[in-house]
């Protein structure tokens, strides 16, 4: 049962999409998008903090000596089967230019903390190859199976950092879930009976930052 949680996570892609009508664990996260001085870009940091009743599971799951903490080798022990668990949901990162999505490459390390009842996990993921900051990009942090709810508190929670970032304008978009559904209706309801493992609708309702090179 230890590896219940991230294992289910996996496993709710082969699901069928009445089973992921709604989210069950809650994170807050905080994004920032490092750029380098030559206009490319570098790295998406992420920081996710989990709800308290995830937390708690995985405190269940990975606490081998049973004294209710997570000593260093347990936290390595969860960041590594995070990182293997989430390889095939591309880290629930989303980068696109100009409408084209852009490989993600797998993280070198999930760092794994648990402060105040609650897992905290840090980690930097970059493209796979190197991509220059032009056109339209956006940047956005998303669970397709819709079994994880990410959240961005405020708007200062996606950020742009770096030189490269100098001559490009951004925003932070939180789409309107009724609009969405309003424009989107014909073809969200051919995805929910046609494929609805396979559509990636997700995307259309995420919080993401937009950036204009």
């Amino acid at each position: 049962m230890r590896f219940k949680t991230w294992l289910l996570t996996a496993l709710l892609g082969l699901a069928p999409l009445p089973a992921l009508a709604h989210p069950h664990i809650f994170v807050d996260a905080r994004l920032e998008v490092l750029s380098d001085d030559q206009g490319n870009l570098l790295e998406l940091r992420h920081v996710w903090r989990f709800d308290e009743m995830f937390s708690s599971s995985v405190l269940l799951d990975f606490d081998k000596n049973g004294d209710l903490k997570l000593d260093e080798h347990e936290l390595a022990e969860l960041g590594e089967t995070m990182r293997t668990s989430l390889a095939d949901f591309h880290y629930f990162t989303s980068i696109t230019q100009d409408g084209k999505t852009i490989p993600i490459a797998k993280p070198d390390v999930i760092h794994v903390t648990y402060q105040d009842q609650q897992v905290l996990a840090f980690f930097a993921v970059k493209p796979e190859k190197p991509l220059r900051l032009k056109g339209k990009l956006t940047f956005g942090v998303y669970d397709p199976s819709l079994y994880t709810a990410i959240d961005f508190p405020k708007d200062t929670d996606l950020v742009p950092e770096g030189k490269g970032f100098a001559a490009c304008k951004h925003r932070v978009v939180r789409p309107d879930a009724d609009q969405v559904i309003a424009e989107n209706k014909d073809s969200l309801t051919a995805a929910f009976f046609n494929d609805p493992t396979g559509t990636d609708m997700t995307k259309l309702f995420a919080t993401k930052l937009e950036v204009t090179c």
